[in-house]
């Protein structure tokens, strides 16, 4: 009988061991170093940008947010640290695959071939490809585009995009990169480039900031391919992915998740309060009816 504590004991340590060893690569690192390490963007507005006090904020933001909350109960840390790396376009699916980050809070579309070298959770978002112009271009669809100079923000599917509409409709375009989202709005908006392709969303949120919204406007397009985009982290890692979409998929059935969205997309954020007025759409809500992580893209 008085053996029995230690033997509780021993037992209690064989059943943490084994669950420590089944927690995948992802929960391994994060217990070990007692930190979550979260990519953020700076300017993908409404999922992950900087805020008036240069702290990233955003729909993203919030919904990795809830994942660190159940990983300090699930991993029994409460004072689990929270460090934050800014990433781009360019660099972000590379600092998952060497370690830098644990898991990506921006505005990344799936599709199969990122699904070659990363993964994602069930879909938090859908989105369209679109076309940005200045009012003053006097273009109305993309057709008026031929042979003209666009810009893609690099490392953005807006590249093999539009180069595929290039094709398609014989535009002829002639293609810039920029570093970032910022940059590509200042391309356009200095007249360097006659448009700027990308997500219908993401344009949504960089013309609603911007100085003079009015002077910006969308091209008249229909491509009808959905692009469902997810919080994205390591890959051939099932343990995490299953924690990120057990999360999730709560606060969807909860109604949560649509509060969360009703926030970024359907009322003033900072630090302009302004309103993208961007209500779900059917793709979203279907996805949020029945999560999954499907692409056809």
């Amino acid at each position: 009988m008085y053996r029995m504590p230690a033997l509780l004991s021993a037992i209690a340590i064989v059943v943490f061991s084994v669950s420590a060893a089944q927690a995948g690569p992802t929960l391994d690192n994060i217990r070990s170093k007692k930190a979550i390490t979260i990519g953020y963007r700076e300017t993908s507005i409404p999922f992950s940008y900087l805020g008036s006090d240069q702290k990233p904020v955003g729909f993203s933001v919030d919904l990795c947010a809830h994942v660190v909350d159940r990983l300090k109960a699930d991993l029994g840390a409460p004072d689990l640290q929270v460090k934050l790396t800014p990433v781009n376009s360019s660099n972000r699916i590379p600092l998952i695959l060497n370690g830098t980050i644990d898991i990506e809070c921006g505005g990344t579309a799936s599709s199969k071939q990122r699904l070659e070298q990363v993964s994602f959770s069930v879909s938090t978002f859908a989105s369209q490809t679109a076309w940005l112009t200045k009012v003053s271009s006097g273009l109305k669809t993309p057709k008026d585009l031929k042979g003209k100079t666009i810009v893609v923000t690099q490392g953005s599917d807006a590249l093999g995009i539009a180069k595929g509409i290039s094709q398609d409709d014989n535009l002829n375009l002639i293609i810039l990169q920029a570093k970032d989202h910022a940059e590509s709005l200042l391309l356009l908006t200095t007249g360097r480039a006659a448009a700027w392709v990308e997500a219908d969303i993401l344009l949504a949120g960089m013309r609603a900031d911007y100085s003079n919204p009015a002077d910006l406007t969308f091209l008249k397009a229909n491509y009808g391919t959905i692009y469902y985009y997810g919080l994205m982290f390591s890959k051939d890692d099932p343990d995490f992915k299953k924690v990120v979409d057990d999360v999730l998929s709560k606060l969807m059935a909860s109604g949560e998740f649509t509060k969360i969205y009703d926030k970024w997309f359907m009322a003033a954020i900072p630090p302009k309060s302004i309103n993208l007025g961007f209500p779900m759409t059917d793709a979203l809500k279907e996805r949020v009816a029945h999560p999954n992580d499907l692409v056809n893209n």
